[in-house]
């Protein structure tokens, strides 16, 4: 008898999911020939969709109903069942590790008191699979070279999951003699330097790998990027001992023939190239790839930066493609709002991070508040005439209402600075500032009226190996600069002010950086006696320095005077905890504790009594540009003593 064919497919019994969800995965369809096979492939497809929302007792059965001329309707009845969250989950044979710290490891939870708000207790098979390897790593990490691990039990109950693994833990080893035979390029000291796993230690597959890795960046740093190390390990069950010997065969040096760019359709070829740490027909370097990576990505062009190898004409040869994904790097911004330091404000700025594909920087802005109007522009060359000379142009138009006088600017400067190794430069800066000082309340400042010049030159070294310019995760920015005013430059202003500052970046654990960040200054004052540079002076406060205190409410005034002078040195320190919470804008937590200090010239720094406040905010790189929202706590002793919100829109210290 011909079998009959499905005229209709209905559903029954689902509440979970919509009939069109459950016919997705279904295989039979209308038309088709029954096939009673297929059918019951349709039933555990419909049983997996139901197991991924954790209804892992759902029941699926069918019926058909034959209808005249040969065909049938086909019916399947879903009894959904309970949704089942893991209650338990038991380990049988670990004696090294407890229960605890085996659970740390593993994905799979148990059902705990916030699971109707989280997904505690939910069975994924995928993640259960895993996990037999996390508790197999955890073992063999730690000196068990035979622990073996069984496929986990799973128990479905009636409101509830069980699971149950099964460990045999073996003997604990340790690393007993660690040797290399073969092709040495290196000596066998240099080698073992590398290696994080020694004689000694306990057996660790992890770091084995890790020690395998390390020999083969030496050897792929030396041009043998097919060098074959394998590591044989031979077990002495009486000692309890693991000897290493890591084989090794060098191969031929290989050669980089052609370096392939591709994916930029603004950025010019000599300005990826530039930032390359490798070079045609040199020896291939991995630790030079790596370099050239970090390097395109710190110039921030670029969304994606990829370098592969492929074969070159030649067995000795390889080519090096380097594949980007460019993103824009023009932006136009406008915005307004309340700054804790200018009161309300408005800005906008037009700038090119890669003007003309060139890698050069042009940028204009305008900024008005209630307090200060500023208009800037700024060119930068970072590679005139083709080597890693950065010129600089600047010009800008300042009127600032300060607390108790007035000063309005106009200036310029030019710029040099020259790399001198990775990620280390050095800069000169001459700077011309002519500016009027008026409005001066005498009972509270010592600035005098009129119109002065200054006239200096700023010499400044730097380090900079932050992985990116906002929001870095690891690196450190160093710089120290003397800037020297009067003198034979001219001008009636004359001093010596010295600024250092080190930051380090690092991170904590899952996605939390550390920031550690110091800054001091000195002023030498050689002005004439009837000038008074105040405003070259050191005042802390605020969101760059102790939040928690007003600009200039940390300053050198003696006690007895009222009025409010600078220090003629300073020192400041922050500690902060950055954390993401929402990635995909860029939204970042923060918490800190900050120091500091200013000092008149002959005054002792006591370090134990700085100034303190501690924490917490948000930083949103926003298409306007870093925005920070930050409340500092005043610490007074013991004691808390006050504090205040501090809003800012530009770049951190």
């Amino acid at each position: 008898m011909e079998k009959p064919s499905v005229r209709k497919i209905k559903y029954a019994g689902n509440h979970i999911y919509e009939d069109q969800e459950i016919a997705d995965v279904v295989r039979t369809g209308t038309g088709s020939i029954l096939n009673l096979y297929r059918i019951n492939e349709d039933i555990e497809r419909i049983k997996s969709l139901y197991t991924e929302k954790n209804y892992h007792n759902c029941e699926v059965t069918y019926t058909s109903e034959m209808l005249d001329n040969n065909q049938a309707d086909i019916s399947f009845n879903i009894e959904e069942g309970d949704k089942l969250k893991v209650k338990q989950i038991l380990f049988e044979g670990n004696k090294f590790f407890q229960e605890k710290e085996i659970k740390d490891v593993i994905k799979t939870d148990e059902k705990g008191f916030f699971t109707w708000i989280t997904s505690s207790g939910e069975l994924d098979k995928n993640e259960l699979e895993q996990d037999v390897y996390r508790i197999e790593a955890l073992y063999k990490n730690n000196g068990f070279i035979d622990a073996r691990i069984s496929d986990p039990e799973v128990i479905f109950e009636k409101d509830h999951i069980l699971i149950r693994f099964k460990i045999q833990e073996g003997d604990q080893y340790k690393v007993g003699s660690v040797n290399f035979n073969g092709d040495l390029i290196v000596s066998e000291d240099r080698l073992m330097q590398t290696l994080k796993m020694k004689t000694g230690d306990l057996y660790s597959r992890e770091k084995l790998r890790t020690n395998l890795f390390a020999i083969t960046d030496i050897y792929m740093d030396k041009g043998f990027a097919n060098a074959d190390i394998v590591p044989a390990i031979n077990k002495d069950d009486e000692s309890k001992v693991v000897d290493i010997t890591f084989q090794i065969e060098k191969g031929s040096p290989v050669y980089i023939e052609r370096i392939l760019i591709s994916g930029n359709s603004k950025t010019r070829d000599k300005v990826i190239r530039r930032q390359l740490a490798v070079y045609e027909q040199q020896l291939y370097s991995m630790s030079g790839i790596q370099r050239s990576v970090k390097n395109l990505q710190r110039i921030d062009y670029f969304e994606n930066v990829d370098i592969k190898t492929s074969k070159g004409s030649r067995e000795d040869m390889l080519n090096l493609d380097v594949e980007i994904t460019e993103k824009a790097t023009g932006a136009f911004s406008f915005g307004g709002g309340y700054s804790s330091e200018d009161s309300l404000f408005g800005m906008i700025s037009v700038s090119e991070r890669n003007f003309r594909g060139k890698g050069q920087i042009l940028s204009a802005k305008a900024e008005v508040s209630s307090s200060s109007t500023r208009f800037t522009l700024s060119f930068t060359e970072p590679w005139l005439f083709d080597i890693p000379l950065s010129f600089g142009i600047d010009a800008y138009n300042w009127d600032k209402e300060y607390d108790y006088y007035d000063k309005d600017s106009k200036g310029g400067a030019i710029r040099l600075g020259y790399m001198i190794f990775d990620y280390t430069s050095a800069g000169i800066r001459y700077g011309y500032e002519d500016f009027t000082i008026d409005n001066v309340n005498t009972d509270f400042t010592e600035v005098d009226e009129g119109q002065y010049v200054t006239s200096s030159i700023t010499t400044s070294i730097g380090y900079d190996s932050r992985n990116r310019p906002f929001n870095p995760t690891e690196g450190s920015d160093h710089s120290l600069s003397v800037e020297y005013a009067g003198g034979f430059l001219g001008g009636e202003i004359d001093f010596t002010k010295y600024i250092a500052e080190t930051g380090w970046y690092y991170p904590l654990f899952w996605k939390f950086t550390g920031f550690l960040h110091g800054k001091a200054g000195f002023l030498d004052d050689r002005s004439r006696d009837d000038i008074e540079i105040d405003y070259e002076r050191f005042y802390l406060g605020g969101i760059n320095s102790v939040r928690g205190y007003e600009w200039q409410d940390i300053n050198a005034t003696p006690e007895n005077e009222d009025e409010e002078r600078g220090g003629e040195k300073f020192i400041q320190f922050n500690a902060e905890i950055i954390f993401p919470i929402l990635e995909d804008i860029n939204l970042s937590g923060v918490i800190f504790y900050d120091m500091g200090d200013a000092y008149t010239k002959d005054e002792d720094m006591e370090l134990e009594d700085l100034y303190s406040s501690f924490g917490g905010g948000f930083r949103w790189y926003s298409p306007m540009g870093p925005i920070r929202i930050e409340y500092g706590q005043i610490l007074n002793g013991n004691e808390y003593s006050g504090g205040r919100w501090e809003f800012s829109m530009g770049a951190a210290f």
